[in-house]
């Protein structure tokens, strides 16, 4: 039985959430929750990581010497297989976190928590409920409907198969297996628009079907 292709976001879809996730036009406690928000969001669009994960990350993970890292390494503390693993930081991603360090970390003056991501009390990280919860609420007021967490992991690990090698995506997902990583090698929505955009692009009439009936 061939395996479900899994659901991802488009492009425009990424952006509304995102947009919706950091509130840029509301009060500034709100807005400061929404910096950490679209930071945790972008940890899984842009790097892959599940939500377990991202519940897990320290400081020291994110930042060295007050400086976004370049690379992530995430220490098998951290990842589901307890395997270490490192992730590029995306021109995005690199962004976030520093619009996160100047919200959060530089108010806070490192309060003397290691957790990244807490809703009120430094001492006890955010949950995969509270994300979820989060994400749920952001993608109901901007797509209108409810989004798991693992789709934008799942959106991050399609846009890298249509430009890297089945292997390299596996080592970026952290998968222990090249069959959990055979699923992004269907078409996604992105995909298919890019076909029908470039199928227009000929001359009218000479897309293939016949001009008879």
């Amino acid at each position: 039985m061939t395996a479900k292709p899994p659901k991802t976001l488009d492009t425009e879809q990424q952006a509304e959430l995102l947009t919706a996730l950091k509130n840029e036009h509301a009060s500034f406690k709100t807005f400061r929750k929404g910096i950490r928000n679209h930071l945790m969001a972008t940890l899984m669009l842009e790097a892959g990581l599940r939500v377990g994960e991202v519940v897990k990350l320290i400081n020291s993970h994110l930042y060295f010497n007050f400086v976004p890292v370049k690379t992530l390494v995430l220490h098998p503390s951290v990842t589901k297989n307890h395997k270490e693993r490192t992730v590029p930081v995306s021109a995005a991603l690199d962004i976030a976190l520093r619009e996160f360090f100047s919200h959060w970390l530089l108010t806070d003056a490192f309060n003397g928590s290691e957790h990244c991501f807490y809703v009120s009390d430094p001492a006890n990280p955010i949950t995969t409920r509270q994300v979820e919860n989060i994400l749920n609420s952001a993608s109901m007021k901007s797509l209108g409907r409810n989004i798991n967490p693992h789709m934008l992991r799942h959106t991050f690990a399609s846009r890298l198969m249509r430009v890297t090698d089945m292997r390299t995506v596996q080592e970026l997902l952290g998968h222990s297996f090249i069959t959990s990583t055979q699923i992004y090698t269907h078409p996604n929505e992105d995909d298919k628009k890019r076909a029908i955009e470039r199928s227009t692009d000929y001359p009218h009439g000479l897309h293939g079907f016949s001009q008879t009936t």
